[in-house]
Parts: structure tokens; C-alpha cells; sequence
């Protein structure tokens, strides 16, 4: 059985991160404003770096810091700003006809997919790592080693992907914004 004994210290930074992480999810959610969301975003982030912290998880809460806060919301700020926040859109009219039905079906195959890889794969939950966390490992950089390697061989293709996938939406959203601009542009001339 893992101990349950917390100091107020813990309590009072886990009080603090859960305030953070919720108070920065409800603003992702209710916030008009998709700047003003992005940085809700952040603040969520931030909640869930301390609560890494608190856990002695050093490693991912700086990479919810550097990856996650720094890389991925810059990101989708660049391309909120860059698509222009100020313009308004007409929501009742659907761009291109059956996109609605094709993202339900999207959505539904892919969590019948993860549904179906969770219930077929062995992964290892928390309380299994949590009981091995204090053993030693020979070289003393046995983490960071296994780490790399699970990046760099089994998990390549997910990294992989999903950069692809960042990029596409960045060329998505470069071609959005200067077709629009084209059309203005060609407006302005006559």
C-alpha cells in the first residue's frame, strides 16, 4: 500500500495547481476571445507543471513548460493572429457542405480506435510504476536512456505523425489566410 501521509504543504500546492488547472479550463471553454483562450490554455498548463513538480515528475513538468506552454500555444497563437481574430464570420452558412457528418464520423472511428487499443494492449498504469519509482537503475541515467529509446523506436511514427500534422495545419491555415487576402486585395483593385 503506497503511504497517504501529506505535509500542508502538499495539500496547499495541490489546492493551488487544481485552482490553476480548472480556472484555466473553464476560461478555455467560456472565453469568446481565441487569444484570450489560448493564454487560458496556458494557465492550464502551468497548473499541471506544478502538480508535476509536486510529484517529483521534474522531467515532464518541464516539458509541459517547454513543449506544451512554449511550442504548441505560440503556435496556435501564430496562426489565431495570423488568420486575423478581428473578423466575423457568418456561422450559419457551412463552408463546405458535409463536413459535419464526415467530423462525427471521424471523431466516432477514432475513439472506437483508442477504445479498442486500450482494451488490447498491456500498458502499465500509475500504482506499477509508482512501486518500481525507487529502484535504482545500473548507470544512473537508466530513465532518460529508456526514454530516448522509446521516442526514437517505438513511439517514432506517433512523433512522427503528429508533427506532420502541425505542419499541415500551419500550411492550412497560411493558405486560409492568403486566400482571403487575395480575394480582398483583387476587391480593393476594382
Amino acid at each position: 500500500m503506497i503511504a497517504t501521509a501529506h505535509t500542508t504543504a502538499d495539500v496547499l500546492v495541490f489546492v493551488v495547481a487544481s485552482l490553476l488547472m480548472l480556472i484555466g479550463a473553464v476560461g478555455v471553454i467560456t472565453l469568446r476571445n481565441p487569444v484570450h483562450c489560448a493564454l487560458s490554455l496556458i494557465m492550464t498548463f502551468f497548473g499541471i507543471a506544478i502538480a508535476f513538480v509536486e510529484l517529483n515528475a521534474h522531467f515532464l513538468a518541464a516539458v509541459e513548460i517547454i513543449v506544451y506552454a512554449g511550442a504548441i500555444v505560440v503556435l496556435f497563437l501564430f496562426v489565431i493572429m495570423f488568420l486575423g481574430v478581428d473578423r466575423h464570420e457568418d456561422v450559419g452558412v457551412e463552408p463546405l457542405v458535409g463536413q459535419k457528418p464526415l467530423a462525427l464520423a471521424s471523431v466516432s472511428i477514432t475513439v472506437v480506435g483508442l477504445i479498442v487499443m486500450l482494451a488490447h494492449s498491456n500498458w502499465v498504469s500509475g500504482a506499477t510504476a509508482a512501486a518500481t519509482a525507487g529502484v535504482p537503475v545500473k548507470g544512473g541515467n537508466g530513465n532518460v536512456k529508456e526514454l530516448g529509446s522509446a521516442i526514437f523506436t517505438t513511439y517514432l511514427y506517433a512523433f512522427e505523425i503528429t508533427a506532420a500534422l502541425l505542419i499541415i495545419a500551419v500550411v492550412g491555415a497560411v493558405l486560409l489566410a492568403r486566400k482571403d487576402r487575395i480575394v480582398e486585395t483583387e476587391e480593393e483593385v476594382r
